[in-house]
This record gives C-alpha cells, sequence and structure tokens, in this order.
C-alpha cells in the first residue's frame, strides 16, 4: 500500500513536471480550466496565447492597438458645470493615471501592457494598492491567465484567485482593477485568441507548411522511387547521399540516380495548392477577429477605398478600432478606482486630438472656420499646435471684420445732428435738404 502511494506521488509529480514544462501550467494549477478552455482544432494546431503571438498578423495587430492607445494622453478631468470641465491635477488619481502607475512602469508602459492583456486574453487586471485612507497609490498590473474569478454564494460580491510560483492570492472587488472585453456574462471578457482558434489554427499550419517546405528545398512533395527493394545498407548509403540535397540552401541542386532510380510527384506542390494565396488570406481573417484594417498593420496587396486617404483612415481606426477600448477603459476606472462620491464628479477621458489631426491645409482650414465663428480663441488654436499664447490671444472673435465678441452691434458711424449752445442740438442742412442760408 506504501509503494503504491509513494509510485502514485512521484507519477503526479512526473505528470506536473512535464505539463509545467510543455504548457507552463501544472495539473494542480487553477489556471488549468482556463488554459484548455480553447479546445482542439480542426488543423490540428495547439493555439494558446504563446504559440498564437508568433503568428506575425496577431503580434502586430495586439501591438498597433495598445502601443496606439497606450500612447494617448489619459488624464481625470472635474466636471465644472454641465458643459465644461477642467484637468483634476490635484487629484491623487491623476498622476497614476498620467504617468506614474507605479513604481517600476511609466503610464506609456502600464497602459500597454493592460491594453495588451486585454486584447489576448479578453481581460486586464491590475491589483489596486490603497493607503488607509483607501486612496490609490498604485496599480500592479497581473497576468490574466494566472487569474480565476469567482462570485461568492453568501456575500454576492467577486473573489478573484491569482496564482504565481506555485503561491494563491486572494483579493476582493476593491482591490482589483479589472476591464472586461467582449463578453456574454459581464463577469470575464472572452479573448479573441480563444474564440478565434480555428482561424489561427489554419493560419498556424499553413505558416508550419510553408516553413517545412523551405526547410526541405521546396520538394515536399516528391519522393525517390528505387527500381527494387533495398537491404539496410543500401538504404543507408540512399538517405546519405540524399542528404546532399536538403535543404533550402541545397535547393536547385540537381541530383545523380544510379541503377535505375527516378524521381517522382505526389500530391499538390505549393503553388497549385495556393499556399501564398491561404497566407494572405489569413491575414485578413485574423485582422477581423481584432477588429483591425490589414493595411494599418502593413499589408498592402491591395488598394484601397479611403476616400481622401489617411485622415479618413485614421477616423474609421479611432471611431471602429480604437473607441470601443477607450470607452471601457475610462468607465473601468470609473467603476473600479472611483469612490460613488467622486465619480459625481470626476471622469477620465483620452485625448484623440493627435489621432484626428491632418495635414497643414486641413488643420488650418480648420483652425480658420473655428476663430472666424468664435468657437475657438487664437491661443486655444495655437495650443493645439504646441505653440506659445500671445497677447490678447484669448479673445472669442466673429466674421464681422474679426471684431472681439463682446463689440458686436457698437457701429462706429459719425451722429446726423451736431449740438449747439445751449443743450438744443441743431439740424444738419445737408441732412434736412436745406441748401444755403435758411433766412435768404
Amino acid at each position: 500500500m506504501k509503494f503504491r502511494t509513494a509510485f502514485n506521488g512521484l507519477l503526479t509529480k512526473a505528470a506536473n513536471a512535464m505539463a509545467l514544462s510543455v504548457t507552463g501550467v501544472s495539473l494542480t494549477d487553477l489556471r488549468l480550466g482556463a488554459f484548455l478552455a480553447g479546445g482542439p482544432t480542426n488543423s490540428g494546431q495547439l493555439v494558446t496565447m504563446d504559440t498564437a503571438i508568433q503568428l506575425d498578423t496577431v503580434w502586430a495587430c495586439i501591438r498597433l492597438l495598445s502601443e496606439t492607445i497606450a500612447s494617448l494622453p489619459l488624464k481625470l478631468y472635474e466636471r465644472e458645470t454641465e458643459e465644461t470641465s477642467s484637468t483634476a491635477r490635484s487629484h491623487p488619481l491623476f498622476a497614476i493615471l498620467y504617468d506614474r502607475p507605479n513604481a517600476d512602469m511609466t503610464g506609456v508602459e502600464f497602459w500597454g501592457c493592460m491594453v495588451a492583456s486585454l486584447l489576448a486574453w479578453g481581460n486586464a487586471f491590475a491589483q489596486v494598492v490603497r493607503r488607509g485612507d483607501r486612496t490609490v497609490i498604485a496599480l500592479n498590473p497581473l497576468r490574466p491567465d494566472r487569474m480565476t474569478v469567482r462570485r461568492d454564494p453568501e456575500t454576492g460580491g467577486l473573489i478573484y484567485t491569482y496564482a504565481w510560483q506555485q503561491q494563491y492570492l486572494t483579493l476582493t472587488e476593491d482591490e482589483i482593477f479589472h476591464i472586461k472585453g467582449f463578453s456574454f456574462d459581464g463577469l470575464l471578457g472572452l479573448s479573441p485568441i480563444t474564440v478565434g482558434r480555428q482561424s489561427l489554427g489554419s493560419a498556424m499550419a499553413a505558416e508550419e507548411t510553408a516553413g517545412k517546405t523551405y526547410r526541405n528545398g521546396l520538394l515536399t512533395q516528391t519522393y525517390i522511387k528505387a527500381p527494387a527493394y533495398l537491404t539496410d545498407e543500401q538504404r543507408r548509403m540512399a538517405k546519405a547521399s540524399l542528404q546532399d540535397y536538403a535543404g533550402a540552401i541545397n535547393a536547385g541542386k540537381t541530383p545523380l540516380l544510379e541503377g535505375g532510380w527516378s524521381v517522382e510527384n505526389i500530391g499538390l506542390d505549393p503553388e497549385d495548392a495556393q499556399l501564398l494565396q491561404t497566407r494572405s488570406f489569413n491575414v485578413q481573417t485574423i485582422c477581423r477577429w481584432f477588429g483591425v484594417q490589414p493595411v494599418m498593420i502593413g499589408s498592402m496587396e491591395k488598394s484601397t477605398a479611403w476616400g481622401s486617404g489617411l485622415e479618413q483612415m485614421n477616423l474609421w481606426f479611432l471611431q471602429y478600432g480604437l473607441m470601443p477600448w477607450l470607452v471601457r477603459i475610462e468607465q473601468a476606472i470609473s467603476r473600479c478606482l472611483l469612490s460613488p462620491a467622486d465619480r459625481l464628479t470626476y471622469f477620465a477621458k483620452h485625448n484623440v486630438d493627435a489621432l484626428l489631426r491632418g495635414d497643414t491645409a486641413a488643420r488650418s482650414a480648420f483652425y480658420n472656420t473655428m476663430i472666424r465663428n468664435a468657437l475657438m480663441t487664437p491661443n486655444e488654436a495655437r495650443a493645439r499646435e504646441n505653440m506659445g499664447p500671445m497677447a490678447g490671444g484669448d479673445v472669442l472673435m466673429t466674421q464681422s471684420q474679426m471684431i472681439p465678441l463682446q463689440d458686436i452691434g457698437k457701429v462706429a458711424v459719425q451722429p446726423t445732428l451736431k449740438p449747439v449752445p445751449g443743450g438744443q442740438p441743431s439740424p444738419d442742412p445737408a441732412s434736412s435738404g436745406i441748401i444755403g442760408d435758411p433766412d435768404v
């Protein structure tokens, strides 16, 4: 009995070690269920985060979205009226969101990490570190594949369990900053890599086929036919001879065949199998999973219909590619990091003006229209162009000879009545129609 128990223990340890070395997840790890949730693929490829990120299209889509969002200034604002607001620099959360979320990362690094996790796993987590007065002082990112979320049946609250190096950390809702992707239950977001595993598996299979084709010197569909059965020694010598023609570096060499040997083809060659077309089509398919236009990641095979060009492309990218993620982040900040009282006054918002800037002519026409119609001051326009303010540039102007807004209606016209001594005005002869001296 003791021997059987010891043997089972050794077998379990060996299985855990093997699973940990292959997948990075042991059999006792809480992440195992999430790791295996993707299921098999029709192509036979194992699709995980580590394997999917090796596809250049997946890497390019995640990098484009995460770096673009991370580079957008994220600031905390305070509502002054229903229409106006100002930056809340005095609030402790302002610096954390903008440039210093923790002691080890800058703002760009932190938000790039959070958005990349959101795109890869459908969720982004960060541990919220608070002072004794509940003020947020730091945000530490946590890998989503090491996190499990469940609802406490007694309290109804969410319990977050984080696994790291065989250690488990239990956190409450107040200690977690959680951004969720597209979801069906509102508890956890769906991972594009997990949901799109069939498409990614096909792309991975095409990449593997292409790699093996080049490794074998573009002769994967070719075999050597012997005139008769070979002995072990003849088979060894034949394989040794064929090694001189294997590999991409030996592609193009012509083998010398003797004794009735011949070269035969079987199946389809890469051109007939449309391997290049398949790989090109996989780029478009993967881009659809991430909501990115192929041209944004350098796929320039076909002409695009973007109207006026780069400005329309940026507008489309902002509206359909970035805006859903930006709103999710902003609302998650309000839900997780602001107190109920602060939510009535403060809100977080990204500055997307840099993405909307067109060429020089378009910006000049925009500023001209805004200033001439009293919608923007000259100094506001100069600030958008990173120029310093100028004297008198904080006054709204209108199109009527570009006079200050408060001077509209003040017409500088000389009066037609001239004052005379005694306080009674005398009519102007020219205006009364009387010519010459009336006494004559």
